[in-house]
């Protein structure tokens, strides 16, 4: 069954189908959903080539903004309340779903605040199930690719757009950590992430997944990070020679996901950062 939420019409999916078109016509033919990313490298020769949307705004954010006069924030929360999260989750990846609240608050936030969503091409890394990109398309980015090492968490992202029938997504399987830098360095308008916090079982990740963003970004990153480690991405922030804000404080509802979690969910503070070069 096709899922669409009811009185919410996606804006332009005709365009959107082109735009996604489009983008692949740059290398003269459209890639595979999921495909290596050495060869992805090559064919993509992506160019900004939309147009910047306009955002209808008033003086204050609401949960009934909308933006380029279609969605609104409850509408775009309630459509990501469909989208399937991890089956089998998988802790050595540190996979844990975004939720909808804050995945909507996010994407709303970076459009009608920094208008670096409709009309751009985003790439959102470590994209598991896709909840990030698919709120990026409905927003109308001009192209989402995901990022992502899980093939099963592709598998459900791929199932995720088919059902909703989104066509301006794409996909990359490849290990993020691996990547050569070169390889999409400067090729996306903006990076959206949820990265993997950094635990225990994989120490430093989190600042691994900042790198590449910022390697791939050319205007901004926007990223997921424990408030506790604020200071030290500061200071690399400063080292790498790139502006941070700070956008938001965040209480992240952590479910358990795994059998060693004792309680039910668990609240983790969280900075919602954006980086920009200068």
């Amino acid at each position: 069954m096709l899922r669409m939420c009811v009185g919410t019409t996606i804006k332009g999916a005709g365009q959107s189908r082109t735009v996604f078109e489009d983008a692949h016509s740059l290398c003269g033919s459209r890639p595979p959903a999921c495909c290596n990313v050495n060869t992805l490298a090559e064919e993509y020769k992506f160019e900004n080539r939309f147009s910047r949307g306009v955002v209808e705004q008033g003086p204050t954010q609401s949960a009934d903004i909308t933006v380029a006069g279609e969605m609104k924030l409850k509408e775009l929360e309630s459509c990501l309340q469909q989208v399937d999260a991890f089956e089998e989750p998988k802790i050595l990846l540190e996979q844990y779903p975004t939720s909808p609240h804050i995945a909507a608050c996010m994407l709303y936030t970076i459009q009608t605040t920094f208008e670096d969503i409709e009309g751009r091409l985003v790439a959102d890394l470590g994209c598991g199930c896709g909840v990030l990109s698919i709120g990026a398309a409905m927003l109308d980015a001009g192209l989402c690719v995901g990022f992502d090492i899980d093939d099963d968490a592709l598998d459900i992202f791929r199932r995720n757009a088919e059902e909703f029938e989104i066509s301006n997504v794409d996909l990359v399987q490849c290990d993020l950590c691996a990547l050569d830098p070169d390889a999409y360095a400067e090729k996306f308008d903006t990076v959206i992430m949820n990265p993997p916090f950094g635990t225990k079982h994989n120490q430093g990740m989190d600042m691994k997944f900042l790198k590449a963003a910022l390697t791939m970004a050319k205007t901004a990153v926007y990223s997921l990070h424990k408030t506790a480690t604020r200071e030290h991405i500061q200071k690399k922030a400063n080292d790498w020679g790139v502006k941070m804000e700070v956008i938001a404080e965040l209480r992240y509802d952590l479910p358990a996901s795994y059998k060693f979690h004792k309680k039910k969910t668990v609240d983790i503070q969280v900075d919602f950062l954006r980086f920009s070069k200068p």
